[in-house]
């Protein structure tokens, strides 16, 4: 059977760290233990999350215990089902990765599922300003808004500007 919650120290993990200290430690209710609270504190935090993924796996374990009961009924016929994905559009930044570095280049892909749909080739950056960049994304978003229904990129992908594919490159003509 587990150990059932301490209400104190769940309490105590709402609480920032100058918060619980001065509660819990030597000004306050003397129960803090350097040695061991912080750990308790971040377990208490994260205990739903860590259920909610120790309940996935148990239902996963589950699962394949009925399969390989199940092991000896052979199956002959193969299904492949492929989730209905919408499309993406992947914004690939050429720039390095510090807050001050110029953007080299833009490149687009679009893409669904696995399947490549479309390819806005890499687009040298040199010489626009931030203002002509936006311009040109919005366009671009513009566009493969009206050709696939996509409103926003994902994430931008970095990419460092020595992989920049563009012939001539700038950068390697020095």
């Amino acid at each position: 059977m587990p150990r059932s919650l301490n209400l104190k120290c769940l309490e105590c993990s709402r609480l920032s760290i100058e918060q619980a200290i001065e509660q819990h430690g030597e000004s306050g209710d003397g129960c803090w233990n350097p040695a061991t609270c912080h750990r308790k504190r971040s377990h208490y935090r994260n205990r739903p999350d860590v259920n909610a993924k120790r309940r996935g796996q148990r239902v996963a374990e589950q699962e394949l215990q009925k399969l390989m009961q199940v092991g000896e009924v052979l199956f002959t016929e193969r299904l492949d089902v492929v989730p209905k994905t919408p499309p993406v559009a992947l914004l690939y930044l050429y720039r390095e990765d510090r807050p001050d570095a110029h953007l080299h280049a833009i490149a687009i892909s679009v893409w669904q599922g696995d399947q490549k749909l479309a390819v806005i080739p890499p687009k040298h950056c040199i010489g626009m300003a931030n203002r002509h960049v936006r311009q040109y994304l919005l366009e671009t978003l513009a566009t493969l808004q009206e050709k696939y229904g996509i409103r926003e990129f994902e994430p931008e992908i970095l990419m460092h500007p020595k992989e920049c594919p563009i012939n001539p490159c700038p950068l390697r003509g020095l």
